[in-house]
């Protein structure tokens, strides 16, 4: 990466971090186990909605032998307003039964352990190890990062695995985990898919795309 690439990525990291010093994953949980379950039922949904489901589902199924015990349509309840609800009931049985018999009920600390389970992709696997066991992995990319990676001129591409390898050669790898999570909190709060609130972004004299949607 040429050293202006670099000067100008740190510039980024400087005036995100202040504006999101304290950036951290906004899915409640109290351990790896209900960050995964978590993680899965977050696809195509919000956060918010998933932190409205997770109590009443780990109260009554609150580890993974419980969970992997559990009545599939009763499942498919308690999840179905998070979207796809049956594929999703699915796998949170699946990778719970998973854990139980492959890993002793405990959730795995690597990439490739991670991958096997059910419901599990490496955006899901970064979130658990960054997350819950502070390993830097990798870059989680979901539906914000991957719009800001390419506002901020962080990545040109549009597949969420090109996107993670340009931002792992971006950014140094002790702020992986903290970047993603500042990132999601800015296209929320900022930098919105629709409209942009640019006058109001921290970060708006380095984007190469201000006031493009």
């Amino acid at each position: 990466m040429a050293t202006e690439t670099k000067n100008q990525t740190g510039r980024l990291v400087s005036a995100l971090k202040k504006a999101y010093p304290d950036a951290y994953c906004s899915l409640d949980h109290r351990s790896p186990y209900e960050l995964l379950m978590a993680t899965i039922l977050s696809a195509q949904c919000t956060d918010e909605r998933v932190n409205m489901v997770t109590p009443a589902l780990f109260k009554k199924y609150p580890g993974p032998a419980a969970m992997a015990a559990a009545p599939l349509p009763e499942l498919e309840r308690l999840v179905h307003s998070t979207g796809f609800y049956k594929n999703k009931a699915l796998s949170l049985k699946e990778a719970s039964r998973e854990i139980t018999e492959k890993f002793n009920g405990q959730v795995p600390r690597t990439m490739d352990e991670l991958l096997t389970l059910r419901g599990v992709a490496r955006k899901t696997a970064n979130v658990v190890l960054g997350s819950a066991y502070g390993i830097a992995a990798g870059v989680v990319v979901d539906t914000h990062v991957k719009r800001l990676a390419f506002r901020l001129g962080l990545s040109k591409h549009t597949d969420p695995g090109k996107i993670e390898q340009d931002l792992m050669k971006a950014l140094p790898k002790e702020e992986w985990i903290w970047f993603a999570h500042a990132l999601v909190l800015h296209g929320r709060a900022v930098c919105d898919a629709r409209k942009p609130l640019c006058e109001k972004c921290p970060v708006e004299k380095l984007c190469p795309r201000k006031g493009v949607k």
